[in-house]
């Protein structure tokens, strides 16, 4: 299991702050990051490092998704209602170390990185 991700035994999301402190670091070192917002929602702001994998995509791509579940897999989307979803659904295909980030981009844009467009 990651060291960078929580017990997902007592939850199913992480912070912001925990996922800035390991973003930049390569992505074999680290948890894999996707954004499952729309198109139009990844043409307005991203993180980096992230891979997009639009929610719809996940019934067709999750064995993909959960390619290595000692790393994890840490799902965001605007607000992360959908990005919890993601994650449970996820979980629910047997990758326990899925996890959405709290609050989505949204929140990381007013607590880890204001440069990061809202809307």
């Amino acid at each position: 299991m990651s060291s960078f991700l929580p017990d997902p035994a007592t939850t199913a999301e992480i912070s912001p702050s925990a996922v800035a402190a390991w973003i930049n670091l390569p992505p074999d070192q680290r948890p894999r990051l996707i954004d499952c917002r729309e198109a139009d929602e990844l043409a307005i702001c991203k993180l980096p490092g992230i891979e997009w994998i639009p929610l719809g995509a996940f019934p067709e791509r999750w064995q993909a998704l959960i390619s290595n579940p000692n790393l994890g897999v840490v799902i965001y989307c605007h607000h992360g209602m959908r990005s919890l979803h993601a994650a449970m659904f996820l979980r629910s295909k047997g990758c326990a170390n899925a996890f959405s980030m709290s609050g989505g981009i949204d929140l990381w844009s007013t607590s880890v990185d204001p440069d990061i467009p809202r809307y």
